[in-house]
């Protein structure tokens, strides 16, 4: 297991016995890098990203906010009108011109330097990190003890575990940014997808959620059975139908042969495929300009503290709030 730093800025790699690499970042508690095999037993980069760490501390980077591989917080997704209560307390967050909070502000848990509490090598190695919130930070009340584990198992899986604990009541919705590239490079058009859902979240022009449960049956987006993710823009809330220690979603690529199967303990999956990506910086691998990745977010439905039918992100002093997600890979 090697460290590399610079200044404040340290990546730590996890090695399985199958020589599969995995990176990750203090900066943003982030994913940087995961090097797997594919069918041809090359080791290929399946994680997009900056080449370089350090242009994750780099003004370009935090204006773009693609947040690569980055933890979010304290509250992932959109939170409409800058503002939420807590027993008819009110609390404004940092918001752009339309009265959206996102990703938990400008300043969220993807731009902020994590602690790295304990490296543990040999079989399944992992690394924990963990970062304290204080009260009022992005206008959140109550100081958040915030912890992110990251595993990389002998099986290939990735398991990440969020935990969090407060001092007074607040909202908590966690998640990973990772975008994937199951080949290793080019576009994400010819990997083929499929979700464990049959309805997404209707969302209104500023990707608000509006209340209301939109059925996927027959529609476009719709991914219950293996398709191919071909020339689609997506960003949508994906509501799963099946929970923990199940296989929610999948992604596959023939050209490579890699399977990326996620599971989470949350009740939503944000599928965001993006046209394209910034080209600010170069890229861990020779990303196609038109639809070169995507990312699978496991969390808690978006605006979920404005809408009394979502799941409740309420987190209150003695309760512990967790988030775990595997991405499991294997070759086919």
């Amino acid at each position: 297991m090697n460290e590399t730093q610079t200044s404040e800025l340290k990546v730590v790699d996890l090695v399985n016995s199958g020589n599969s690499k995995l990176q990750i970042m203090n900066y943003g508690a982030a994913i940087f890098s995961f090097k797997t095999r594919n069918k041809r037993n090359e080791l290929i980069d399946v994680v997009v990203g900056p080449r370089s760490a350090e242009e994750y501390l780099t003004p370009a980077y935090h204006d773009q906010n693609k947040c690569f591989g980055a933890t979010i917080g304290r509250f992932a997704g959109r939170i409409s009108g800058g503002k939420f209560h807590i027993s008819e307390k009110e609390y404004i967050l940092e918001h752009n011109t339309d009265g959206v909070h996102l990703h938990g502000g400008k300043y969220g848990f993807q731009y902020k330097f994590w602690n790295f509490e304990n490296v543990h090598e040999g079989k399944n190695p992992s690394v924990t990190l963990s970062y304290r919130s204080e009260h009022l930070e992005e206008g959140y009340p109550g100081n958040l003890e915030v912890r992110a584990t990251f595993t990389l198992t002998e099986d290939n899986e990735i398991r990440i575990r969020y935990t969090a604990k407060t001092d007074r009541a607040t909202i908590v919705n966690l998640t990973n940014h990772s975008y994937f590239n199951l080949n290793g490079s080019g576009s994400v058009s010819d990997h083929f997808m499929q979700l464990h859902a049959s309805k997404i979240l209707e969302l209104d022009e500023n990707n608000l959620p509006t209340g209301n449960l939109t059925k996927l049956k027959e529609h476009a987006k719709d991914y219950s059975e293996n398709k191919l993710l071909g020339n689609r823009e997506l960003d949508d809330v994906y509501i799963l139908d099946v929970q923990e220690d199940e296989v929610q979603a999948q992604l596959f690529s023939p050209l490579s042969g890699i399977k990326m199967k996620v599971s989470s303990n949350q009740p939503v999956l944000v599928v965001y495929s993006p046209e394209s990506l910034p080209e600010t910086w170069t890229y861990l691998s020779n990303i196609d300009k038109k639809y070169p990745a995507v990312a699978l977010e496991a969390q808690n439905y978006p605006d979920a503290p404005n809408f009394r039918n979502f799941p409740s992100s309420l987190v209150k002093p003695g309760d512990i709030y967790e988030n775990n997600i595997t991405f499991a890979f294997s070759v086919k």
